[in-house]
């Protein structure tokens, strides 16, 4: 934990590289730009859920609310990194299955509700996985976190 402190601080000479990058991103402090993602995330996340909810109405309010949720999903990263430095990251090794998931359910139109559905939670996933990948060591702890709970 105290490792974790000391590179959201700033203090760690091994990730002062990745640090000083983020926060020369903009112009907000690092804990303005985590909770700003905080709240992003968790709208984006109530309005996918939403839609996700509404499967079975109507589809054009399925489609609005799935729709503002991965956009608001999306834009809770580019408070860490910057638009410009998240496009260019969307594309790296660590996070090319997650982005490739991401996109192809915004992009897909399905047919039946029950894929739909598989989809949606798919998407969850994926942009959970997506959005932990910057936060230095976040994914390091969710699969010990994983781990210890399922052994």
């Amino acid at each position: 934990m105290e490792k974790l402190r000391r590179v959201l601080t700033g203090q760690d000479d091994d990730e002062q590289g990745l640090t000083a990058q983020v926060l020369d991103a903009s112009t907000l402090s690092f804990s303005t730009r985590v909770r700003w993602f905080a709240i992003c995330f968790v709208a984006g996340f109530i309005c996918s859920f939403l839609g996700t909810a509404l499967l079975w109405l109507p589809k054009g309010i399925f489609a609005v609310f799935y729709t503002l949720g991965n956009i608001a999903a999306l834009a809770s990263t580019c408070f860490l990194m910057g638009p410009l430095k998240q496009l260019k990251a969307m594309f790296e090794p660590k996070r090319l299955i997650a982005t490739v998931v991401m996109l192809v359910n915004i992009l897909s139109l399905w047919n039946k509700k029950v894929l739909a559905m598989l989809f949606c939670v798919l998407q969850f996933l994926a942009m959970t996985w997506y959005s932990l990948s910057y936060i230095p060591f976040a994914r390091d702890a969710v699969i010990k976190c994983f781990s210890s709970c399922l052994a």
